[in-house]
């Protein structure tokens, strides 16, 4: 009899004990960190002269294109159209990798000839303060020495880079600058989060309970304050900013473990003397306002 109360008791702890290793467990194991992606990068650099003559004007493209190359737990080509249609452009995403990056380029040499034939053919308004042409307006004769004979150069820098892939999604951020004979260039920083168990891009509205929008805005002010070291919006806009009194998530974030970051492009609310402003958000502060049962809920659960 006492030989058989053991055997119960030493059953009954064997499984306490289960149960405590269970749930003390590391939360990351609610679901799996790895995405098995090996991914690969093209590289690109093309230059084109008007009239093949290296003495003239021209064209410069670079392009570097990182992208899913396999996927062991998820399907890798749903994935590589998604980075194919966001980085390259929507009318690429059903062609192979090498060909869309060819096509792009061979795209991007045949507009810069296309508009430098048609700035030969009538010169139009040029607008020396900011490098901007005037759609139909011509210069007078008098314009015409402000000028140059010959077309201006364009560049344009392309590319993309993976700021987080873990559990089931890919925060990707593309960067694109480009500058077509003003003083200026231009850059635009455009950022997705897609899931890959639906192969679709992640929105504001998979994250956030509704409402979220006017939510956010305090925290948004909070964190530019915060980052430039100001107590005020006011202070905010001395240095540069405007309309942070009616500022609301744009949909260009991305997502990781920690938290969400915000990407204003200059322009939204910055002049484009500064950098392009990033607010991150700590899961913290945005704790009630996720989805439930969201991948970001379930991200914020790990810390």
């Amino acid at each position: 009899m006492r030989r058989k109360v053991f055997v119960f008791s030493f059953l009954v702890a064997v499984l306490l004990s289960s149960l405590f290793s269970s749930c003390n467990q590391d939360k990351r194991s609610l679901f799996k960190a790895d995405n098995g992606i090996e991914f690969d990068t093209i590289n690109i650099e093309k230059k084109y002269f008007l009239d093949d003559n290296p003495e003239n004007p021209s064209c410069n493209l670079k392009l570097t294109f990182v992208y899913p190359e396999r996927i062991s737990n998820f399907d890798a080509r749903a994935a590589r159209r998604v980075f194919l249609r966001t980085v390259i452009g929507p009318s690429y995403d059903s062609l192979s990798v090498q060909e869309a990056v060819d096509r792009y380029a061979r795209n991007y040499i045949a507009n810069y000839r296309n508009d430098a034939e048609i700035y030969k053919v009538n010169k139009p308004l040029h607008d020396e303060h900011t490098g901007d042409t005037a759609e139909g307006l011509y210069v007078t004769d008098e314009e015409l020495d402000y000028l140059p004979e010959v077309f201006y150069s364009y560049y344009e820098n392309l590319s993309d880079s993976i700021v987080y892939n873990q559990f089931g999604i890919i925060s990707f951020q593309v960067r694109q600058v480009n500058n077509k004979g003003g003083r200026m260039s231009y850059e635009t920083v455009r950022n997705y989060v897609l899931d890959l168990s639906s192969g679709e891009l992640m929105a504001e509205g998979d994250i956030f309970s509704a409402g979220y929008d006017l939510a956010l805005r305090p925290i948004l002010q909070g964190s530019l304050l915060e980052a430039h070291g100001v107590k005020s919006v006011q202070e905010l806009e001395d240095l540069g900013f405007f309309g942070i009194d009616e500022i609301v998530p744009n949909k260009n974030f991305l997502i990781n473990d920690k938290g969400i970051t915000y990407t204003f492009n200059k322009g939204e609310y910055s002049a484009y003397q500064l950098q392009v402003p990033e607010v991150f958000i700590p899961y913290t502060a945005v704790r009630s306002l996720l989805r439930e049962n969201s991948v970001v809920s379930k991200l914020a659960r790990l810390k």
